[in-house]
């Protein structure tokens, strides 16, 4: 895009943002993904020695409401899998439990045990993306396969493993949170001019708050910050930082607080009338466990979720495989699946689809270089619809997603409003392939910001 003034309206076009009951992007794209159906026969001898695989997400503490569900997904396609004899019908999956909230060094010591003494073959989950700069090239050093479901910094690629053989992640890249929710924000209330942050205190919260800036300013001239609160992760009172945000007299308050600290958070705005004081957007306030948002929480907000699924959508009549995925998942577990749930299910169907492929060509257990070969550029379908993993920096792209909180008679805790459901193609909010790096022509916060503030154009 050429730097010039154009309307809102034609900008977002443009960018193929859309709204409504039918607007996910579930085209087949020209490449048919590869789903989760039943294989042909293995070629070859296939060994029948358990696939010994790692899984690493919050078990305990406020992210639970994140990483529970993230392991039952995991947990889930297992027992799929085994039932059908196991990947390649012989080799049955045995999962190791980690729990992330040790804390990185740890984290980092028990991925190393997991290779080194459990021989893993596969190491997968992470939620923060404080993790996942530290991990990332461990798992290169070790030679560990690793797949993350989460995690999803972009300083991942952009710095810490610039050039991945063993890591992949599924989960959208941490950018499009933010321009997400901003481009949310900017079709929704686009008279806003004053913004108060409330973020936690690390990358995630930082790299929301830098790239809704760089998006809402291309799209809303005039507009400025006029309060940050940056609450430490796993902080339980909110006050001080409600309170600021209230006495900047804001138009529009927007935050990234995440998992329970964000169920801590709302709940302590409404006792201070936050919700009534100024619009609210968040880039993942619902991606906890659907269950853990009360029918309390205001309706009407930009309620993301990690710019990546939400159950209820794209709905059964439009993408089947949601409805299978959802339906499964709640007899599983009785309850419903949030968006980590969805990546640690396909990750493991993800992964079994590459050794299938692989087993094609190769005949056997596949080298793991073979089955890096199948996940590089492949196209799968999950049921947020389908996912692409670039071979260039292994990182899974599929269309982002937001919405608006409501009450509804069909579920007894608040969802996403199915009719108003906000999708964006996530190619043209990202940055492309080849894009210049931090340090390569420029110091901007990612590859994605520099690409914003140097072609979008400024809306007039």
């Amino acid at each position: 895009m050429e730097q010039r003034n154009v309307d809102r309206r034609s900008f977002l076009n443009n960018l193929g943002v859309t709204v409504g009951a039918a607007a996910a992007a579930t085209a087949i794209p020209a490449m048919k993904p590869a789903s989760a159906q039943t294989p042909a026969a293995p070629k070859g001898k296939i060994p029948d020695a358990p696939l010994r695989l790692g899984h690493m997400t919050f078990l305990t503490g406020p992210a639970a409401v994140l990483g529970e569900p993230s392991l039952k997904g995991h947990l889930l396609a297992a027992e799929e899998i085994n039932a059908q004899g196991g990947i390649l019908g012989k080799r049955k999956i045995e999962t190791i439990t980690a729990d992330e909230a040790a804390g990185t060094d740890a984290n980092v010591k028990e991925l190393r045990r997991m290779k080194l003494s459990e021989k893993i073959d596969l190491f997968t989950g992470v939620i923060s993306s404080g993790n996942t700069p530290a991990l990332g090239p461990v798992a290169e050093e070790l030679g560990a396969l690793t797949i993350f479901v989460d995690g999803c910094t972009d300083f991942l690629w952009d710095k810490a493993v610039p050039n991945p053989k063993f890591a992949f992640r599924i989960t959208n890249i941490q950018s499009a949170d933010g321009v997400t929710c901003a481009l949310a924000a900017a079709q929704t209330w686009p008279q806003v001019k004053r913004i108060a942050h409330i973020h936690p205190d690390y990358s995630y919260g930082r790299n929301a708050f830098d790239h809704f800036n760089i998006a809402f300013s291309k799209l809303v001239p005039g507009t400025e910050v006029v309060s940050e609160g940056w609450p430490k992760l796993g902080t339980t009172d909110f006050t001080a930082h409600i309170t600021k945000a209230m006495s900047s007299n804001p138009d529009l308050i927007v935050s990234s607080v995440w998992g329970g600290d964000y169920v801590a958070m709302y709940k302590q705005a409404l006792r201070y009338g936050m919700f009534n004081s100024a619009k609210f957007a968040s880039t993942i306030a619902f991606g906890v466990a659907p269950h853990a948002i009360g029918k309390d929480h205001p309706e009407g907000v930009i309620a993301g979720v990690h710019a990546n699924y939400y159950f209820t959508f794209p709905p059964g009549n439009r993408w089947p495989a949601n409805q299978r995925f959802v339906e499964k998942y709640y007899k599983r577990w009785n309850e419903y699946p949030n968006f980590q749930s969805d990546g640690a299910y396909h990750t493991l169907y993800m992964y079994k689809t590459a050794v299938e492929k692989a087993n094609k060509l190769t005949g056997g257990w596949p080298e793991e270089e073979a089955i890096i070969n199948q996940l590089e550029g492949m196209y799968f379908e999950t049921a947020a619809g389908d996912l692409y993993i670039r071979p260039d920096n292994h990182q899974g792209y599929k269309d982002a997603v937001t919405g608006f909180s409501k009450n509804v008679a069909e579920y007894p805790f608040q969802i996403l409003d199915p009719a108003r459901m906000i999708t964006i193609p996530i190619r043209n909010i990202t940055a492309p392939p080849r894009w210049p790096k931090p340090g390569s022509g420029h110091n901007d916060p990612t590859a994605t910001y520099n690409w914003i503030k140097e072609t979008w154009p400024q809306v007039a």
